[in-house]
């Protein structure tokens, strides 16, 4: 048994302060009003603490100099460092790969996930895939994106893979894989959505140029998410709407947003929570290998070369290459600059990422539920984080 008594508990509806909290197993057994000093050699006197939900953080890269397209291992080593940060679970990102990197990077979730926690829950993939819009693509690589109707189409490709080899890979390991996003105006996309969902697959929409009456149909079609709102899509407009205005209005969509105050003003963050509600917001950091390093720091994003500024990351030629953030920073950022209560940044960071990929039983502080919580202390930072009841990073004194 784990007693962590004294400091303030964010629960689903409220804030419990002082309150105590009791870990049996992997589990939580107990919240309380006040504190304990009960016997226990594991009772943890936590005054001027928050005891939250663990961070789930639905697209990350990579963190500390590791890239979930990197070396074998990668993965595990990914889970292992999340921790530091505050995040029990987290999908491996990928961006556009050739099949065989598709392949090998399911196989070592595959692994993870079967293997006993040892640090964050590996969760199926986000596949950040080669389906999407040339155009929007960022730092996504050119040479690996397709268009999805040469999967029903004969003829090969140049670069030695086809739609149909990429789409093969992705099937044949379904179970570990949890989103696919991809641009709905490309030619055969909204069939590709229908064929993805029917294998139980979820569907986010995002690096494209969709118009607001493609979105729909892409919505009709089955897709549920949005990837990264408002980075690589269309703008808003206020004569077409595009892919932010569908997402915006969609109850059905929960959107994805990236909260390090530099893909996205903290005022529009709020505007986009108050539109969707937290119960339709998932906050992700986009983070990669420099998530956690120093301003000019150098790392890899699926074989591309990536530099660390203030800002982000970026590739040789100063296109913004995802994150340098962390969980533990988009937290206080959420609350400190968008001006949340600690309830909704919770809701966004843990509760709703947790239901929308039909994790029952976790995300929330609750009897019953997983023990997988962060200790943060008045500043935010990380203090202790336990994955299924066992202490998965502790701040050194």
């Amino acid at each position: 048994m784990i007693v962590l008594s004294g400091a303030a508990l964010v629960l689903p509806d409220r804030i419990l302060s002082p309150g105590t909290l009791v870990i049996e197993g992997d589990r939580i057994a107990d919240i309380r009003p006040g504190s304990t000093t009960g016997l226990l050699s594991d009772t943890f006197a936590l005054h001027q603490h928050y005891i939250l939900p663990g961070f789930i953080d639905v697209h990350v890269h990579g963190v500390d100099g590791l890239d979930s397209l990197g070396q074998d291992g990668s993965i595990a080593s990914m889970a292992a460092a999340l921790p530091k940060y505050g995040v029990t679970a987290f999908c491996p990102t990928t961006v556009a790969c050739p099949p065989e990197s598709i392949a090998r990077v399911l196989t070592e979730v595959g692994r993870a996930r079967q293997a006993p926690p040892r640090g964050a829950r590996v969760l199926p993939a986000h596949l950040e895939s080669n389906f999407i819009n040339p155009a929007f693509a960022g730092a996504q690589p050119a040479a690996c994106l397709r268009v999805p109707r040469a999967s029903v189409e004969a003829g090969g490709e140049a670069d030695g893979f086809t739609a149909e080899d990429v789409l093969r890979e992705i099937e044949r390991d379904v179970p570990d894989v949890a989103i696919v996003t991809l641009a709905p105006e490309l030619h055969g996309g909204i069939d590709l959505i229908s064929r993805l969902v029917s294998r139980g697959l979820r569907v986010s929409l995002g690096h494209s140029g969709a118009a607001y009456g493609e979105a729909r149909e892409a919505i009709a079609a089955g897709a549920r998410q949005a990837t990264h709102l408002f980075n690589r899509m269309a703008p808003l407009d206020h004569r077409e709407p595009g892919l932010v205005g569908a997402v915006l209005e969609a109850e059905e969509v929960a959107a994805e947003v990236i909260c390090d105050g530099v893909h996205v003003h903290p005022s529009l963050v709020r505007v986009a929570v108050e539109a969707k509600r937290p119960a339709r917001v998932l906050a992700i950091t986009d983070g990669t290998a420099l998530s956690g390093l120093a301003p000019g720091s150098r790392a890899r994003l699926g074989g591309e070369q990536i530099v660390a500024d203030r800002f982000g990351a970026r590739l040789a030629d100063g296109t913004l290459a995802g994150s340098t953030c962390t969980m533990d920073r988009i937290f206080r950022l959420l609350v400190e600059r968008v001006g949340l209560s600690l309830v909704d940044a919770a809701t966004v960071s843990a509760t709703t990422p947790a239901r929308e990929l039909g994790l029952v039983g976790y995300g929330v502080l609750a009897p019953n539920a997983s023990a997988d919580l962060v200790v943060l202390d008045r500043a935010f930072s990380v203090v202790q984080t336990y994955v299924g009841g066992q202490i998965m990073y502790a701040r050194s004194a």
